[in-house]
């Protein structure tokens, strides 16, 4: 009850409307943060089956490339960076997979989210690589496939993401091998 000065006591009427009106906005807040936490947790990587994101960017080499107009029937679309001890264990054997199945329309893309360019191109002088390489530092083509880690490879046909694979492989292995063959 409010007193002859008209300020308000504990446990006024006006105190109480606040009281519930502040609880319920406290509420709606939480509820609001939790789906908004909720929301960017969602898993927003390309699974098999789903259309590749689109991207164009420009190799090494100087080719465009797309997840369409690569120039071959099969894309291994590989993420990696220099300073990544697994990617580049698996250098030599998508050297080898390269070679055996570029014949046959297999094309391998290594993006390198590499920040510094220069240490990027320093590596690739030192390395010999068979397939093509181009460099995301801003990882842009990685952020539109869900790539967090890195190697990640997507195995592309047809516009369609058919596999992804998680960590350094041997791509030399019967089972990749016979794998990307069925797909040509």
């Amino acid at each position: 009850m409010a007193g002859s000065s008209g300020i308000a006591h504990p446990g006024t009427d006006d105190q109480v409307k606040t009281n519930n009106a502040l609880r319920t906005l406290l509420a709606a807040l939480t509820l609001l943060i939790i789906g908004l936490i909720g929301f960017s947790l969602r898993d927003t990587s390309a699974k098999e089956g789903d259309r590749a994101p689109e991207f164009s960017i420009k190799t090494d080499s100087g080719q465009q490339v797309t997840p369409l107009r690569f120039g071959g029937k099969v894309l291994v679309l590989n993420f990696w960076a220099t300073w990544c001890a697994p990617c580049i264990q698996e250098i030599p054997s998508l050297n080898e997979f390269q070679k055996r199945l570029a014949p046959s329309g297999v094309v391998v893309l290594a993006i390198s989210v590499d920040k510094n360019p220069q240490k990027y191109r320093d590596f690739l002088d030192r390395i010999h690589v068979t397939f093509d390489t181009a460099c995301d530092p801003n990882w842009d083509i990685a952020a539109q496939y869900g790539t967090f880690q890195i190697p990640e490879t997507y195995i592309i046909k047809d516009g369609r993401v058919m596999r992804k694979l998680v960590s350094n492989q041997d791509w030399t292995n019967d089972e990749i091998m016979h794998y990307i063959e069925s797909l040509l």
